[in-house]
């Protein structure tokens, strides 16, 4: 377990790795940017950049792996998120919103019947809204009070 926060982010489709950056740099944490492919990461002492295999799930296990009750894990992947909970890390979408052991479960039988229904309709039912800003913000904002959290122990 490590004796600091660090902040472990599953990168190859994450919308607010400057955020995560700008705050890290003001709270003096680490960062692990995580990816099945080399992303440009900035040039930083808190910032590592891992890159691990392309095979399914590499990023995920690692990121499990490595989660603990000092990590706050950047996903949108509701099983990872499930993985880092059960590692006892603090996890957040990139839209702000935390994930909970008690949002967990909901969370993750709302994506089986979506999967189900799209397996059904096809593409007809659409993606995701556009990312916002202020998504970006509640992000921020959240990214922020669980470091503080976490550094006040």
């Amino acid at each position: 377990m490590t004796t600091t926060p660090q902040i472990l982010v599953d990168a190859d489709a994450c919308p607010v790795k400057d955020e995560i950056y700008r705050v890290a740099w003001r709270h003096g944490t680490p960062v692990k940017v995580v990816s099945n492919s080399r992303l440009r990461v900035p040039e930083h002492p808190l910032i590592e950049r891992v890159v691990v295999s392309d095979g399914f799930d590499a990023a995920d296990d690692w990121i499990a792996e490595a989660a603990d009750a000092r990590s706050i894990v950047i996903t949108a992947d509701i099983l990872l998120a499930d993985r880092a909970l059960k590692a006892g890390a603090s996890v957040i979408g990139p839209n702000g919103k935390p994930f909970t052991l008690a949002s967990i479960g909901p969370a993750i039988a709302t994506r089986a019947i979506m999967a189900d229904l799209r397996a059904g309709i096809g593409d007809a039912m659409g993606g995701p809204r556009p990312f916002s800003k202020a998504d970006r913000s509640q992000f921020l904002q959240a990214l922020d009070s669980a470091l503080v959290r976490l550094k006040r122990g």
